[in-house]
C-alpha cells in the first residue's frame, strides 16, 4: 500500500476494525480483527486466528473499496510468512548410475523443479544433503520452505511420495535444525560461546590468546622480527594483516570462521564431526 493510502486508512482505525468484523460476522466466519497497525511497509490487520482465503478476500475487498483509497496502489493481501522444516528420505547419496558422483544441490534443484508437488513451494534457504551415516549410501535432504502460520504448505507435502529414478522417496516433517554451534570464543565446534571453558579468548585468525580485534597488537605475525630470514617487518596499525594461517579445526588454509572450512560445510551432520 502506498504512503498516501496508508495515511488515509489509519485516520479511522477503530471504525475499520468494526466494519471488517461486521462483514466477517455476516459470512458466519469465526475470524475477528483485533486491531490494525501501520509501519513503513504498509498496514497490518491482526486477527484472533489464522484467516482463511475467504476471510482474506472479504478484508481485501473492504480495504480497496474504502473511502479515499486508490485500489490500484493496494498490494494483494497476504498472510505473514513463517518457515516450515521438511526432510526427504530414501534418496541415494550416489544417484547416478555407474558413477560415484555424489548428490549435489543442482541435483536437488532439478528434482524439485521436475515434481509438480513443489510447484507453489518457495525455498527459504538452500537444501542440505547429509549422508544417513558415514558408511551409508543413502542420504537425507533437508528443506526449509516459506509457509504461513498454519503450516498449510508443509501439511500439503508431509507424507507425500514421489519417484527419483527407480527409487520412491518420502517427505517427512522435521524440527528446526540450526546446525552444530561454533564457539565465538575459542572457535571450536560443538558448544555455545557462553559454555566455553577456556580462560580468555582466542584469535579467529592466528588462534593466539587474544581477541580477534586485537590481532595486530598482539599477533606474532604482525610484529617485527629481524632474527629470521627473511626478516619480518612490522605491520602498521589499521592495515589489514597480509598473512595466511591454518584453520585450528580442519587445518585448511583459512581462518577459523571461514565457510570454506570442512567443519562449516558439515555443520548439520553431527556424525561426521
Amino acid at each position: 500500500m502506498s504512503g498516501d493510502n496508508t495515511n488515509s486508512f489509519i485516520k479511522s482505525l477503530s471504525l475499520h476494525v468494526a466494519n471488517i468484523n461486521r462483514l466477517l460476522y455476516n459470512t458466519k466466519s469465526d475470524v475477528l480483527a483485533n486491531y490494525i497497525c501501520s509501519d513503513p511497509t504498509g498496514i497490518t490487520i491482526v486477527t484472533n486466528k489464522v484467516s482463511q482465503q475467504s476471510d482474506m478476500s472479504i478484508i481485501d475487498n473492504y480495504v480497496k473499496n474504502s473511502n479515499n483509497i486508490n485500489s490500484l496502489q493496494v498490494d494483494k493481501l497476504r498472510l505473514p510468512k513463517s518457515k516450515s522444516y521438511l526432510k526427504i528420505i530414501g534418496i541415494p547419496f550416489f544417484p547416478h548410475v555407474n558413477s560415484q558422483d555424489r548428490l549435489t544441490l543442482n541435483d536437488i534443484e532439478t528434482i524439485l523443479k521436475q515434481n509438480h508437488i513443489f510447484d507453489n513451494i518457495s525455498l527459504a534457504s538452500k537444501p542440505r544433503v547429509i549422508k544417513v551415516s558415514p558408511k551409508s549410501d543413502m542420504s537425507i535432504v533437508w528443506l526449509d520452505i516459506w509457509d504461513i502460520q498454519s503450516g498449510s504448505n508443509a501439511k500439503m507435502l508431509i507424507n507425500r511420495c514421489f519417484n527419483i529414478g527407480n527409487y520412491i522417496v518420502t517427505i517427512r516433517g522435521a524440527n528446526m535444525n540450526s546446525g552444530i554451534l561454533q564457539c565465538k570464543n575459542c572457535w571450536k565446534w560443538g558448544h555455545a560461546t557462553f559454555l566455553c571453558r577456556i580462560q580468555g579468548a582466542k584469535c579467529v585468525k592466528c588462534n593466539g590468546l587474544h581477541k580477534s580485534e586485537h590481532h595486530q597488537e598482539f599477533g606474532w605475525c604482525c610484529k617485527a622480527n629481524t632474527k629470521i630470514n627473511p626478516p619480518r617487518l612490522e605491520i602498521k596499525k589499521r592495515e589489514p594483516c597480509p598473512h595466511s594461517f591454518k584453520c585450528p579445526n580442519c587445518r585448511g588454509d583459512h581462518q577459523a570462521d571461514s565457510n570454506q572450512c570442512l567443519f562449516w560445510c558439515h555443520r548439520f551432520n553431527r556424525k561426521l564431526l
